[in-house]
Formats: structure tokens, C-alpha cells, sequence
């Protein structure tokens, strides 16, 4: 197993310094999910939320929460992120919303923390959004599904 790089020799909390590491092309995909009700399942895909439409402002919300990651996570360096997609669909079956963003950059260290943010960060805008029908929405499955570039290479969530 690795060592945790976010740790000097002493055990003290540090920014991991990339200097070194090559500019390379870096990719990763997060997925998250919001389980709710069918009623407010059925309210969002009426489009008949009080607070206007629900996926297109969780979508913007995953995108500002990427570019906002630095400001958020202590030790994440702040990157020239190139693109964000954060997409969202409708799933009957759980029934909910099911979350996939993507981050892309070119640079010294990677965006799946820019990719779980934005991930997260558009789940609880759905719940911001329809809270006020549905206080029992429940937030999970938080994860990489890819991470691409640099030197430890392609991970693929299984």
C-alpha cells in the first residue's frame, strides 16, 4: 500500500508539492445518486418544482462546485479545470436522480476531487430544491467511476 502523500515525515498535514510531475492530460468521472419519494420523483419530472428546474440548476451547481473545489477541500490544489460536464437523469426505479460529472484538465495533479464535488454538489442542490416536499431524500453512492492520466495512471471503478 502507498503512503498517504498528504503527510510530512512528522505526521503533519501538507499540501503535496507537483512541481515535479509532468503536465500531462487528466480525466475523471464521479457518479453519485438522490433517492426520493415518488412523489417528488414525479414532481421533478413534471417540472412542477416551486423553485424552478431542478436539473438544470443542480447541473450548473455541479459545474460551479468543481471549479470551487480548492476553496472547499483544504489541500487540493487549485487547477486550470478545461471542462466540466455534470449530468443528471431521471431514474424511475430508484426512484430519483441519478448523477455522473466529468472533469478534464491539463496540469501536475488530477480532478477527481474537482469530479466529486461536482457530483455532490448538484445531489444537494436537488435536495435544496425539493426539500420542502421530501425531507427523507437520501444522498449516496459517492464514487470514481474513472480516474485517467499522470503517472499512476487509469483506474476503472469495477
Amino acid at each position: 500500500m502507498m503512503p498517504l502523500t498528504h503527510f510530512d515525515a512528522q505526521g503533519q498535514a501538507h499540501m503535496v508539492d507537483v512541481s515535479d510531475k509532468a503536465i500531462t492530460d487528466r480525466v475523471a468521472v464521479a457518479a453519485a445518486h438522490i433517492k426520493m419519494a415518488r412523489e417528488t420523483f414525479d414532481i421533478i419530472s413534471e417540472g412542477r418544482a416551486k423553485k424552478g428546474d431542478v436539473l438544470g440548476v443542480a447541473r450548473l451547481a455541479g459545474i460551479m462546485g468543481a471549479k470551487k473545489t480548492p476553496d472547499l477541500i483544504p489541500l487540493c490544489h487549485p487547477l486550470p479545470v478545461t471542462k466540466v460536464s455534470v449530468e443528471l437523469s431521471l431514474d424511475p426505479d430508484l426512484p430519483g436522480v441519478q448523477i455522473e460529472a466529468t472533469v478534464k484538465t491539463s496540469g501536475q495533479t488530477g480532478v477527481e476531487m474537482e469530479a466529486l464535488t461536482a457530483a455532490s454538489t448538484a445531489a444537494l442542490t436537488v435536495y435544496d430544491m425539493t426539500k420542502a416536499v421530501d425531507k427523507a431524500m437520501e444522498i449516496g453512492g459517492l464514487r470514481v467511476l474513472l480516474k485517467d492520466g499522470g503517472k499512476s495512471g487509469r483506474y476503472e471503478a469495477k
